[in-house]
């Protein structure tokens, strides 16, 4: 696969036994020029149920010759037999690499058409939690035992437990484990429950970070609110690129009045979330000095359901690392955002008559 151009090796689940910096990309010695190597880095992790995923970045383009499974201690060896190859050979091989993935239809669609209609005898507000990142796709890293998608999974299943306590509310997970989910489909599960809200969990890194600590609450927007939230879209965006998928485009804007009246007001309901966890945030931790961002965030974009990311805090800043693996951080974290979360929906209701949302 190209853009960028990396060998991608499907197999079924597997336990991989490696160490756990295997695959990370070496630092080159300052001072001296970096020579690319035909295997640059390496990721792997589990891509779907049943099935796992090795991502290898390539320095320079190559083709796969041969791959072998031999029977080793306590498990087996993968051996994957490449050559270094021209521009023309590579892309050839994406080609054909490209035919037999949309044959086998492993991409993921981005959501089209209506969401389906919600079962009239579903009364509870529902809520779909999504711990980005997963799998294959660690997201960031303050080392190589704190990952992104551990901090934000135990976050996401401790704001489940304090939502469902309640007894308000139906919640559902975009995921239940340690597995990818592409972008897209995040997105679908969101539709396909008709949600009332939608919550994506995450933890950013800065590469210069220069004391820049607490929680940010993002929602879409077709312009990003600053080069910050800029920035973090455009990561947030190549997850599926990370995973080794296709980056597949959004639906096609769609001119139909109706859609754009909806569209409208669920960023405006997006908003008046954002304003309200900023709120109850500031009992249960730091919150970023500018709390409120926005960008175009791929996973924030259906058009019928309110949805807002949470960014818990920065893994490049040591003070929110060792906040966000905490357990009692966490309880009182998932605590505020619950708070948050019925102080919504209550305004929300007692706006049903007039049906406007706060959208100053």
């Amino acid at each position: 696969m190209s853009s960028p151009d990396r060998v991608i090796v499907d197999m079924p689940e597997v336990s991989f036994q490696l160490p756990s910096d295997a695959g990370l990309a070496q630092p080159v010695a300052r001072g001296k020029k970096p020579v690319p190597k035909v295997v640059a880095s390496y990721r792997y992790g589990q891509f779907a149920p049943g099935k796992s995923r090795l991502v290898i970045d390539l320095g320079r383009p190559a083709v796969v010759l041969a791959t072998h499974a031999i029977p080793a201690t306590g498990g087996y060896e993968l051996i994957i037999e490449m050559r270094e190859a021209d521009q023309a050979a590579f892309a050839a091989a994406v080609k054909r690499a490209s035919q037999e993935a949309i044959a086998r239809d492993i991409l993921a669609d981005a959501p089209r058409g209506p969401a389906k209609p919600r079962d009239g005898s579903a009364a509870l507000p529902v809520i779909v939690i999504d711990p980005g990142h997963g799998g294959i796709d660690v997201g960031a890293q303050a080392s190589s035992s704190v990952q992104e998608k551990d901090i934000v999974f135990d976050f996401a299943r401790t704001l489940r437990t304090q939502l469902e306590k309640t007894g308000r509310y139906k919640v559902v997970m975009t995921r239940s484990g340690d597995v990818f989910v592409p972008l897209a489909q995040r997105v679908k599960i969101a539709r396909d429950v008709s949600a009332d809200l939608f919550i994506s969990i995450h933890a950013d890194i800065l590469s210069d970070p220069q004391g820049v600590s607490g929680a940010t609450f993002y929602t879409v927007s077709d312009k990003a609110s600053d080069r910050e939230a800029a920035r973090l879209a455009e990561k947030e965006n190549l997850a599926d690129s990370v995973a080794g998928l296709e980056g597949s485009d959004d639906a096609g804007d769609v001119s139909d009045i109706l859609f754009d009246l909806t569209r409208r007001e669920t960023r405006a309901w997006s908003h008046t979330f954002a304003k309200t966890l900023v709120n109850y945030w500031g009992e249960a931790g730091p919150v970023n000095k500018n709390p409120h961002r926005s960008a175009g965030f791929r996973v924030l974009k259906a058009p019928d359901v309110p949805s807002v990311l949470l960014e818990l805090g920065y893994l490049s800043n040591a003070r929110d690392t060792a906040a966000l693996i905490r357990p009692e951080w966490r309880g009182k974290a998932a605590e505020a955002t619950t708070r948050a979360v019925d102080s919504f929906f209550t305004n929300r209701a007692g706006s049903a008559a007039t049906g406007k949302a706060d959208n100053k």
